[in-house]
């Protein structure tokens, strides 16, 4: 799977140590800054990220900050982005099932790399339940969310 990755300096470190262990799983990481500890503006790194996301050019995102809503601001913006904050592996692994986000934000200030990683394995091992038997609640809700995004965002060209 192609993952396109992000962050600001608040994030970059933990951003460094996600995309070691997708690259260990056989992931292609598409890394979309920062590389340094100096102050970023996160959607100089995010925007990017999510747009390839958007278009195709990577099937997921993760992206890290501080605490994880600037990236879930950010990519919430774009139609076809689906961003969701999570803090713990039980909010990833329902953001998946149940919601079927396409971009992972994680708050580098909030946890550390431990729980991070975990989150991370979690949210990309998880399916979701509305393309399943049973799950057709989920996808009638997604389907709402997906409605409102073509009613109110602009596609990409």
């Amino acid at each position: 799977m192609r993952i396109a990755m992000a962050s600001d300096h608040a994030g970059r470190a933990l951003k460094e140590e996600i995309k070691t262990v997708l690259k260990a799983g056989g992931h292609e990481v598409l890394d979309f800054g920062t590389d340094t500890d100096d102050p970023a503006d996160l959607p100089d790194h995010v925007l990017p990220a999510t747009l390839a996301v958007a278009r195709g050019d990577a099937d997921r995102g993760i992206f890290v900050d501080g605490v994880g809503y600037g990236s879930a601001m950010i990519a919430n913006k774009v139609a076809g982005v689906f961003a969701a904050v999570c803090q713990d592996p039980f909010c990833a692994e329902l953001a998946r099932s149940h919601s079927d986000t396409n971009v992972l934000c994680i708050g580098g200030k909030i946890i550390g790399s431990a729980i991070a990683l975990e989150i991370v394995r979690v949210w990309m091992s998880t399916d979701w339940l509305g393309s399943t038997e049973g799950g057709e609640k989920y996808a009638r809700r997604v389907q709402k969310v997906k409605d409102i995004d073509a009613q109110h965002l602009v596609p990409l060209d």
